[in-house]
């Protein structure tokens, strides 16, 4: 018995001691911070600078520079009204308050008990309403009140950012502010303010600017995810895409000071910036690219039928692991280039016959094509509907043939024996949304009409075609009937590439500290797809090699894709045509796939079928500069 006392008290006596080692070598600086935090005697400085985003090769694509930035320190209990109005007269550009600012200063500075009903006074009394809920009812009741003129709201927007965040937070109130009025701060020496020198945001390139996202200040509807993380309501936070997904290695370490009794304050620790993101474009590819779409934009008036025509998108990644090596939108609007790279994730197009590859896929998953047996390409006749065919006829065809010339009409096979139909002139097709349904989850498990894994927020899947009709069914098999984003096109290509493995694509590479390297980025399996990839990469091949891909990628890099013609509605009197390529190469070791699209690119003449060749020429170009890169 004693023995089993021992060893309980032993057991005991190592539990102690464990968790008393885990508390004070593990959780002491965490325990402390929060004691002191709890008493309000720390402080923090402004934020550290953040880590730099660079390119593949190493070269800075975002980074800081300083600038002046006039700063408060609350720490005397500083009448920021007065501070206010003397900053007034000192800063330049100051922004007029919003609404809820001047509403809260209003409530601040005026007797408003009068907004109340005589009732709510009394519940308020009684506290069967609370404070918060009186202040939310006067808000909402103060609007017609605000008659602010403009240098009041300005003198209202200085207070709030005064008052901003923590008591004891440093906050910012003016950043990039002149030297000049940099030194009328520090000659007025004004209680609590300074101005110093910090840092901001730069972009080295005007490319993508928009994808690597913005910095600021945390805003009210993300209030409580930050507080939750442990951020101070002033803190510069990444707000979207890159700068927000990878916010939590980006942001530094601010400087961390106590505050002593007379207010004087103790560095505890310095700041330090943040990590760099390392991502997997490749920038002096992706202006070369750039070059080529300006190229062919300022041409475009030369070719007939150009009108509609003023922007594309060219995304170059690897399908074995999903980077984006580079992506790319410009739109010419007069004489004027516009990056529109985020178009790629928020924007999608009608891309025609570049899903082959996928509609094929229906067919072999559902034992609706006999590989190899050759058919007679022809029309399609159904009920009520006007004869639908290829662009031309194109004799016997087989499932590889039917890839390499483009035939709609096997596609329209295909749909048909799906309902468990067989072909008749003029028939009705029992067309249900179980036969839609079959298409998109088969086209979503290559990517397309699906997220595509992305390393960015906001991102669209395209749009699905809401009606039930036989002649829709087909023209959702060709590509003419569901929208899908630049992105989608990619992940689908990749997917071919890799004989039905789909990577999720992404942009970051790695994360460093200097030379230290912090986080690898390791491809993510999104999901696997069964199909005859055999027989869809033959038929690619033979696309680009002497189909209707010809003169898209010389045949020197082994390539192997699709084309894509679309009739889009532009408004009620005009229809225009989208062209689109996909492509891989080496198609027996795909190293490299690329996705161009020239929305509007032509549009419909009675007269005339003549689309210029523009997303070839841009394809060809961009193919050139990859694989000899």
């Amino acid at each position: 018995m004693k023995k089993i006392y021992s060893i309980i008290l032993i057991f005991l006596f190592s539990l102690v001691i464990s968790r008393y080692s885990y508390l004070y070598f593990y959780k002491h600086d965490s325990y402390y911070e929060d004691y002191l935090r709890s008493i309000n005697k720390i402080v923090y400085g402004l934020n550290a600078p953040r880590g730099r985003i660079l390119d593949r090769n190493g070269k800075v694509l975002v980074d800081n520079i300083g600038v002046n930035t006039v700063v408060f320190h609350n720490l005397d209990n500083s009448d920021t009204l007065r501070i206010a109005n003397e900053l007034l007269n000192i800063l330049e550009d100051v922004k007029e308050a919003t609404t809820i600012e001047q509403k809260n200063f209003y409530l601040k500075y005026n007797d408003t008990d009068d907004l109340l009903t005589a009732e709510e006074q009394e519940d308020l009394a009684r506290r069967k309403i609370t404070l918060e809920e009186v202040e939310n009812l006067k808000l909402s009741r103060i609007d017609n009140l605000l008659n602010y003129s403009s240098d009041e709201k300005k003198l209202i927007h200085i207070y709030y950012l005064l008052n901003s965040g923590y008591y004891y937070d440093s906050k910012i109130v003016a950043e990039d502010v002149s030297s000049k009025v940099c030194a009328i701060v520090n000659e007025q020496n004004i209680p609590g303010l300074t101005c110093e020198y910090t840092t901001k945001r730069i972009y080295l390139y005007d490319t993508m600017n928009n994808i690597y996202g913005k910095v600021g200040q945390i805003s009210v509807e993300n209030k409580e995810y930050y507080l939750q993380k442990g951020y101070s309501l002033n803190d510069q936070v990444g707000l979207s895409y890159l700068e927000k997904e990878y916010d939590d290695y980006l942001k530094g370490e601010k400087a961390k000071y106590l505050v002593n009794d007379d207010n004087s304050l103790t560095l505890l620790s310095e700041a330090k910036p943040g990590n760099d993101i390392v991502l997997s474009i490749d920038i002096d590819l992706q202006l070369k690219i750039n070059d080529i779409i300006k190229k062919y934009l300022d041409s475009a008036q030369k070719y007939k039928y150009t009108d509609y025509f003023n922007s594309s998108y060219v995304i170059v990644s690897n399908p074995n692991t999903g980077e984006i090596i580079a992506s790319t939108g410009l739109m010419k609007i007069k004489d004027s280039f516009f990056d529109v790279t985020t178009n790629i994730l928020t924007s999608s197009f009608t891309v025609g016959s570049v899903v082959k590859g996928a509609s094929h896929t229906v067919g072999y998953q559902n034992n609706l094509i006999d590989v190899g047996k050759k058919i007679n390409d022809a029309c399609v006749k159904l009920y009520l509907v006007p004869e639908k065919c290829s662009y031309k006829r194109l004799g016997l065809i087989d499932d590889i043939t039917a890839l390499k010339t483009s035939s709609n009409y096997y596609q329209f096979m295909t749909a048909i024996k799906l309902t468990g139909s067989t072909y008749k002139y003029n028939m009705k097709l029992p067309v249900t949304e179980e036969h839609f349904k079959i298409y998109r989850d088969t086209f979503a498990s290559f990517g397309l009409g699906s997220k595509t894994g992305i390393d960015l927020e906001n991102e669209a899947t395209g749009i699905k075609g809401e009606q039930v009709a036989p002649d829709l069914l087909l023209n959702l098999s060709i590509g003419q009937y569901d929208t899908y984003t630049p992105l989608n096109l990619t992940n689908y290509i990749n997917t071919v590439a890799t004989n039905g493995t789909r990577y999720a694509l992404h942009y970051l590479k790695e994360v460093r500290n200097n030379e230290e390297l912090i986080y690898t980025y390791e491809p993510q399996i999104l999901n696997t797809v069964e199909s005859n990839f055999e027989r869809i990469k033959e038929g690619f091949k033979q696309v680009v090699n002497n189909g209707t891909g010809s003169g898209y990628t010389d045949k020197i890099y082994k390539p192997a894709g699709k084309t894509g013609t679309a009739e889009v509605v532009y408004n009620k009197n005009t229809t225009t045509i989208n062209t689109s390529y996909i492509m891989f190469a080496p198609y027996d070791n795909p190293q490299y796939s690329i996705v161009v699209i020239s929305p509007n690119v032509s549009y419909n003449n009675d007269n005339d079928s003549y689309i210029a060749p523009i997303n070839r020429y841009i394809s060809k170009e961009v193919s050139k500069l990859v694989f000899e890169k």
